[in-house]
């Protein structure tokens, strides 16, 4: 029988403050991955994301994800409130994956790690161009629409984890 089970965790990294704002508004930066030659997928930008390891919360999993693909610690990090499903049917899975939202320094910088080759901070609108996956353009709508102002607004005492 096909197994369901949280095992997937998907982190949208923002930073605010390096002057692309707009009409005295900082519009943020996404970060954007895109994947190494010989690899899955390759070529194609996406967002932080990784398998949740036996024993972790999806919580200590973004945490961990985040630091290895990029080496970057959030400043803020936030409930997205929002979990996908996928099907991975070489292992007849059905895998859950709760999304966060990373707010990191305006001077972060990136390292990515062996799955990536390439990082960069753009505006939201050319992230949601660039992504792959339809379910990570979804998500960063809902990012966008939560998180846009810095925060999470009225939902600060919600969503915010750290």
């Amino acid at each position: 029988m096909t197994e369901v089970r949280v095992a997937i965790v998907d982190v949208y990294v923002l930073r605010f403050g390096d002057g692309a704002g707009r009409k005295g508004r900082e519009e943020p930066r996404v970060l954007v991955l895109r994947r190494a030659p010989g690899l899955r997928s390759p070529g194609t930008w996406e967002s932080v994301h990784g398998h949740i390891a036996p024993g972790e919360t999806p919580v200590e999993a973004a945490r961990r994800e985040l630091r290895e693909e990029t080496g970057l610690d959030p400043v803020r990090l936030y409930n997205l409130s929002r979990v996908e499903s996928l099907y991975l049917h070489r292992r007849d899975l059905l895998a859950l994956s709760p999304a966060f939202c990373a707010v990191v320094a305006p001077d972060a910088a990136v390292r990515t790690a062996v799955e990536h080759d390439l990082s960069e901070w753009v505006a939201p609108a050319e992230a949601e161009r660039r992504l792959f996956w339809p379910r990570e353009r979804r998500a960063l709508a809902d990012v966008m629409e939560l998180f846009a102002g810095g925060d999470a607004g009225g939902a600060e005492d919600v969503l915010r984890i750290l």
